[in-house]
């Protein structure tokens, strides 16, 4: 739990919570752990949660319990509660599948309490249908992870055969490089360590750039024969942002998923000369996330991940705040 901002999380005893009409009760199986844990936890962003709270988007676990007037899943089914908690379902953005910028939204392990938990409420309207031979493990960074890198890639409208890069080889960034091959992009993968660069290469990205040597836009406009027609910035880096923007094709889309804290500093000329499109990516409606989901049933997409207990959560966020985790972190409950 978290019980003041930029404090250490604590571990506490509480309550089993009742679904309600029209609420289900999970047991948690696995959760992941994202970097908006850490920006939660510390109070970071300007709709701050409501302290104490419990964090984690990213769990995955079976049907304990059903509230009055619940169909769409059974006891026993295994689920996946995501970021997006609920929405309104009837405002001019829920019925066009933008879901995710609803007025109403809700969101877990942030405005209702979230995974990090061995038990916890969720909506069974918004959360994910984990699909028979995919573990809780490998699934739990694909409902976050997963489809944020996934939704990124189709909001920058590259088609195959065209160039992406994706800047941030991180938890998103090594999905995102699977995801963007499967789809028949070319990779030009952008980080700040030559250790994930060569993992990118395993990944199948086309080729690679290392941010802090020489002029990295100039080495992804010759790599790319003129900049990518999309560029996918999970990194949360101010620089990386601004590099993003000189990456970009004219006329291509940049899209920014990580944020960073401060403002963005956008080259107005190039930008209107270019006619650059620059876009904020918010992760995925409910389709994206079952399409990214079958990504990974079918072995196209795998989250490379690393094991940890929950009474570990501190020292793991340390290690996110220091950049020390090579891909994402799972907390596994027994």
């Amino acid at each position: 739990m978290v019980e003041g901002f930029g404090k250490a999380l604590v571990l506490r005893e509480w309550d089993i919570p009742m679904p309600g009409p029209g609420q289900i009760l999970v047991k948690t199986e696995a959760c992941g752990v994202c970097h908006t844990d850490v920006h939660a936890a510390g109070g970071d962003w300007p709709v701050k949660p409501t302290l104490p709270f419990i964090p984690g988007h990213e769990g995955i676990g079976r049907v304990s319990a059903v509230g009055p007037g619940v169909t769409l899943v059974r006891e026993g089914d295994r689920v996946g509660v995501p970021w997006l908690h609920s929405a309104c379902g009837h405002c001019e953005y829920c019925l066009t599948a933008w879901e995710t910028i609803c007025a109403s939204e809700i969101f877990t392990g942030y405005t209702v309490n979230g995974a990090f938990a061995e038990y916890l409420l969720a909506d069974p309207n918004y959360v994910a249908h984990i699909p028979a031979g995919l573990s809780a493990a490998a699934a739990a960074p694909i409902i976050c992870a997963g489809v944020t890198s996934y939704k990124g890639l189709k909001q920058t409208e590259a088609r195959p055969g065209e160039w992406v890069v994706i800047s941030g080889i991180g938890g998103l960034g090594h999905l995102a490089i699977q995801y963007a091959k499967h789809m028949g992009l070319n990779v030009c993968a952008v980080d700040i360590e030559d250790g994930k660069l060569a993992l990118a290469k395993t990944l199948g990205a086309d080729a690679t750039v290392n941010a802090t040597v020489g002029d990295p836009v100039a080495a992804v406009r010759k790599a790319t024969a003129g900049g990518a027609h999309g560029v996918l910035i999970t990194a949360p880096s101010i620089p990386a942002f601004k590099q993003g923007v000189g990456m970009t094709r004219k006329h291509g889309i940049c899209v920014l998923v990580g944020i960073p804290p401060g403002d963005f500093p956008v080259p107005l000329f190039e930008v209107v000369a270019n006619c650059i499109s620059i876009r904020g990516s918010f992760v995925g409606n409910r389709e994206d996330l079952a399409e990214s989901l079958s990504f990974a049933v079918e072995g196209k997409v795998k989250a490379n991940i690393e094991l940890q207990p929950l009474s570990a959560i501190n020292a793991v966020f340390k290690r996110l705040e220091h950049g020390d985790v090579p891909a994402r972190v799972v907390l596994q409950f027994q």
